[in-house]
């Protein structure tokens, strides 16, 4: 396997495929994303760490769909952090880069000295993929398992999609000089290529709280190849995974070089959001010039602000809604 040693790996996810063993795979590293992620709140470093988990998962899942589509992933919890919510939007062409965007709900009073995914509670992993005008939003739901989120994630892919996968997610702040303290984030994904008839172990799933896990939908004869990958996957130290000194593709051969690795194009992320006035215009138009008036602010603004981005918009409440009957046109984003 060539080793392109020219790219810039930060804020890239690398496909690639293990011919030997009929696994493919992701490498993702997270810089600058994450960076645009967090730096838009004020989270407690064990929010951070959640939603640092979060956005590397979606990049590793979401380079899997196709163009101008969106994937989004959803944790919903009765614990002190509420919800968590990432979208991936796909390049709209081949060469373009992907989209990642992400916020976290919590109760501040709420929240322990505890693990971070101590802090979820009961509550669920959701899957959701718009497919674009004209389609219907796929949507897989699977509960939180696993003691983090990653093994919420391959309980997700096992119970719903039938697909053994692994993840192995390595995060944490860093500081480095010039830089000063930030996040990083490194994982590698795992999923054995889907088979016409997958064998399902067990009445109702032999996993956690009888969830199906990996190796309940292994036909009998991939088993023995899943299990040894798995195991060279454990192997993996942070700094490798993390970066930036060592190369994804040196990674893969240093994993997995007797499993003929072979990589494929990767694919660049940024941090970016889709929020606009027009878009909060049309969120507003379905309610009447009374519903209007009760969010219309003491100084006579209605405003809203941009969960994901921070992007705050001031209107003038007589033009939004269904009753509106000017443009404003001194309504702006700060």
């Amino acid at each position: 396997m060539k080793a392109a040693s020219n790219i810039a790996w930060d804020d890239t996810v690398l496909p690639f495929q293990l011919d030997n063993s009929d696994i493919r795979g992701r490498v993702a590293r997270l810089d600058g994303v994450l960076s645009g992620v967090l730096k838009q709140h004020a989270y407690p470093e064990t929010v951070e760490a959640l939603v640092a988990e979060m956005a590397l998962l979606t990049a590793l899942i979401g380079q899997t769909i196709s163009l101008r589509w969106k994937l989004s992933l959803q944790v919903q919890t009765n614990g002190p952090v509420r919800m968590i919510a990432t979208d991936y939007y796909a390049p709209t062409k081949e060469g373009e880069v992907g989209r990642i965007r992400a916020y976290a709900s919590f109760d501040e009073e709420r929240l322990t000295d505890g693990a971070p995914f101590d802090q979820l509670g009961n509550g669920y992993f959701a899957v959701l993929i718009d497919q674009g005008e004209g389609t219907k939003p796929y949507q897989g739901i699977s509960g939180l398992t696993g003691g983090s989120l990653q093994a919420s994630a391959e309980a997700y892919f096992a119970q719903s999609e039938q697909l053994a996968t692994r993840f192995s997610l390595k995060f944490g702040k860093s500081v480095e000089p010039g830089v000063g303290e930030h996040w990083r984030a490194g994982g590698v994904m795992l999923q054995h290529m889907p088979k016409a008839s997958p064998h399902v172990s067990g009445e109702g799933g032999s996993g956690e709280g009888g969830m199906l896990l990996a190796k309940d939908v292994l036909n009998e004869d991939d088993e023995e190849n899943w299990n040894r990958v798995n195991i060279l996957l454990d192997s993996v130290e942070e700094l490798e995974m993390i970066g930036p000194s060592v190369p994804p593709t040196d990674l893969l051969v240093r994993l997995f070089h007797e499993e003929a690795p072979r990589v494929y194009d990767a694919q660049s992320v940024k941090f970016g959001c889709t929020c606009s006035e027009d878009r909060v215009r049309q969120s507003l138009s379905i309610y009447s010039a009374k519903d209007i008036a009760t969010m219309t602010k003491e100084n006579g603004r209605v405003t809203a602000d941009c969960q994901f981005c921070g992007t705050h918009y001031d209107l003038d409440p007589a033009t939004v809604g269904f009753e509106a009957k000017t443009s404003d046109t001194d309504a702006k984003g700060a």
